[in-house]
């Protein structure tokens, strides 16, 4: 933490993976100090009680009921409690960035489709995604941000280019495959996320009718077939899409469509089929970053166009997305705290 920090933050939520994570990005960002993280379940325990590489953090967590004033405020709870408290958040921070999908859709309609509705749905025409790559132009300014799922992080990233190029129309049929870690069941996962039932699986858990869905289409004017997979990994998503385009796709098409679309943008890399081992897009590349590989091939015959991306679901997925909104938000260096650029090699994800 910067003796010249600009901003005072504070994490509502502390105690997750997510929170642990925003705490450890925001503690080492050169304009954030971090004056409070709240916990019911940890009140007055050190942050370094829940999460061990902060052991050095001078902080200790609080009541959720006793918000201090901030500059901005990371909500990293469960989907439902933002949407209830969020005049709270909105009374102690000039800026709420919330990590929950409660202010990511742009309808009541949608919340009735998708979730179990919502109670404060005249917030939703505020709330700016927090998607760099997509909003970057609505984000400086904003006051209340929704950060994006990290499903639908990694299959937006991996499919805008085409949309932009216009190889996507909106017709095409699209399948997409996630594989997920375990930290997207979060710290209170359950029995399905427990280290016996999950070491060595390929899981299906959402076959159909995943929440994501929802971002997908409201952001890319795409019907996607969606499918997500719990796999033995800690950290990561990565997403295979298979898309059937209604015109011949040539490979200078795609590589000028996705280094038009990527080339100045700090935080995803091209990974298309190159040399050595990691060809393509994976999860252990960008584990603990804020980086996105995007990648694809294209079918011989021209009929299917194979798209991969892989993100940290906690980083560029949620914690780092949020922080790197903030950047943008507050008119910070937008690199700023998200420098970190992996380890190689390293254990699994």
């Amino acid at each position: 933490m910067s003796d010249d920090a600009a901003y005072t933050a504070s994490v509502v939520g502390g105690t997750g993976f997510t929170g642990g994570e925003l705490l450890r990005l925001l503690a080492g960002h050169p304009e954030f100090e971090v004056v409070q993280a709240t916990s019911r379940s940890k009140e007055n325990k050190t942050v370094g009680h829940a999460h061990p590489n902060l052991r050095d953090l001078d902080l200790r967590f609080s009541s959720p009921e006793d918000l201090e004033s901030v500059d901005a405020l990371f909500a990293a709870t469960p989907h439902g409690v933002s949407m209830e408290q969020i005049d709270e958040f909105r009374d102690a921070a000039e800026t709420v960035v919330d990590l929950s999908a409660d202010f990511r859709l742009d309808t009541e309609d949608q919340y009735d489709e998708w979730y179990d509705g919502h109670s404060r749905p005249e917030l939703l025409d505020e709330s700016v995604y927090a998607l760099p790559e997509l909003t970057r132009d609505e984000l400086p300014g904003a006051d209340l941000i929704a950060s994006g799922g990290c499903n639908a992080t990694a299959t937006i990233l991996g499919l805008k280019p085409l949309v932009e190029e216009g190889i996507l129309t909106g017709d095409e049929q699209i399948v997409v495959d996630v594989k997920v870690g375990s930290s997207e069941g979060g710290a209170g996962g359950g029995e399905a996320s427990s280290h016996p039932e999950r070491s060595g699986v390929v899981r299906p858990y959402a076959p159909t009718g995943h929440r994501h869905e929802a971002e997908i289409e409201q952001f890319l004017g795409l019907d996607v077939s969606f499918t997500v997979h719990a796999v033995d990994m800690i950290r990561g998503a990565s997403a295979t899409c298979h898309v059937f385009p209604g015109e011949p796709v040539s490979k200078g098409d795609l590589w000028g469509a996705y280094r038009g679309e990527y080339g100045e943008e700090p935080f995803v890399e091209l990974v298309a089929g190159g040399g050595g081992v990691y060809r393509y897009p994976e999860p252990k590349a960008v584990a603990g970053t804020n980086r996105a590989e995007v990648g694809f091939e294209l079918d011989p015959g021209n009929r299917r166009l194979v798209v991969f991306s892989a993100i940290d679901n906690m980083m560029k997925g949620s914690a780092g997305q949020a922080v790197h909104a903030a950047n943008v938000a507050l008119g910070i260096e937008e690199t700023a705290g998200l420098e970190f650029g992996g380890l190689h090699p390293v254990g699994a994800p």
